[in-house]
């Protein structure tokens, strides 16, 4: 890797010579600009505005422009000699723990590399000390012309330096958030939770740029004469009536594709808002779940009653014969203990004459 700036790292009064090369590297496919009707070249010229020529770089140089449109020379003469500590010079000035550091800060990262065998001990203590105290060093330096705030921490072997943006060119949060008031269920947060927990962790080198893969595909498509690949067709989706719906299918759908069963609970069905209003014979074709359900609970409570009632009177008709049995037992038990009255056959026949 190339070192892009040469300089030390100051650590009280230890110095470390180090080199400071570039973290990362980018990836992105570059266009150049072309003449839309022959594919040209379009370049830009650069061109001295009092003398109406093309100059080289070589007789390129720095300005800064005054309010009323003076152009002041500034000299890379100028620059090194700014009278800073730190023009050539990491000067840390505090230890803080990593939390401190807001992520909106973090700018480019470099590496710092010992410059040669004299820097590898105290490269190593200071290393060591930052590993050891949990904590990242905070530290000012000059680049391209400007000074700025770097957090040092280790990497592996390395120090590593990440650039960070001043406090005031963050810019506070105003307005962004939505000005309304609104309650989250606790129901809705365990939804959430749980949609979390699904999708699990993600190890970062598993993840690519499909963006740059499918340009370089059409690229390599257009190069070859062939028709580039179409784009697959965007998912139909639609407003989801509920928030707790949409949380749930999401959960089922994670674990699907985690190979795992869904959970044995009822959830909601996800719908789209209707463009139109149903006709009669589509609202008809279609029950819902909770419909069939009700009319099923309805039929079996009716079969349940029926079912009672009949109960009912086949009990009171065992009630009424058993009730016809025993007087017809009583009856006869009496005829038998009580003997039949005799009547004298006179007065009988008396009464029959009378009559």
């Amino acid at each position: 890797m190339r070192s892009i700036w040469n300089g030390a790292i100051s650590f009280g009064l230890v110095s470390i010579p180090i080199k400071l090369v570039n973290a990362t590297e980018s990836h992105s496919v570059s266009f150049r600009q072309i003449h839309t009707e022959d594919s040209g070249r379009i370049r830009y010229r650069k061109v001295c505005e009092l003398e109406d020529r093309e100059v080289s770089q070589a007789e390129i140089g720095k300005g800064y422009e005054d309010a009323d449109g003076t152009i002041i020379p500034i000299s890379d003469d100028d620059l090194s000699h700014l009278p800073i500590p730190t023009a050539r010079t990491i000067e840390i000035v505090a230890f803080v723990p990593a939390d401190r550091i807001d992520p909106l800060q973090m700018d480019a990262a470099y590496y710092l590399a010992a410059g040669g065998a004299p820097a590898a001990k105290p490269y190593t203590l200071l290393r060591e000390a930052l590993k050891r105290s949990n904590k990242v060093a905070i530290a000012k330096y000059a680049l391209r012309g400007r000074e700025r705030l770097g957090m040092l921490r280790v990497v592996g072997d390395a120090i590593a330096m990440h650039g960070l943006l001043w406090p005031d060119e963050v810019r506070a949060p105003e307005g962004v958030a939505p000005d309304v008031d609104v309650t989250v269920r606790d129901k809705e947060l365990d939804l959430a939770d749980a949609l979390m927990d699904t999708l699990g962790e993600v190890e970062l080198e598993d993840l690519h740029d499909e963006y740059r893969e499918a340009l370089e595909e059409v690229i390599a498509a257009k190069a070859a004469g062939e028709t580039p690949p179409e784009a697959p067709e965007p998912a139909a989706g639609g407003k989801v009536l509920d928030l707790m719906a949409a949380l749930e299918k999401s959960v089922r759908e994670a674990r699907e594709s985690r190979g795992e069963q869904p959970a044995p609970t009822e959830e909601a069905e996800v719908r789209p808002l209707a463009r139109g209003r149903a006709t009669p014979k589509e609202t008809g074709g279609k029950k819902s779940t909770a419909t069939a359900a009700k009319k099923t609970a309805a039929k079996k409570t009716t079969a349940a009653k029926t079912t009672a009632k009949t109960a009912a009177k086949k009990t009171t008709a065992a009630k009424t014969t058993a009730k016809s049995t025993a007087a017809k037992t009583t009856a006869k038990t009496t005829e038998k203990k009580t003997p039949a009255k005799k009547t004298p056959a006179k007065k009988t026949a008396t009464r029959k004459r009378s009559a």
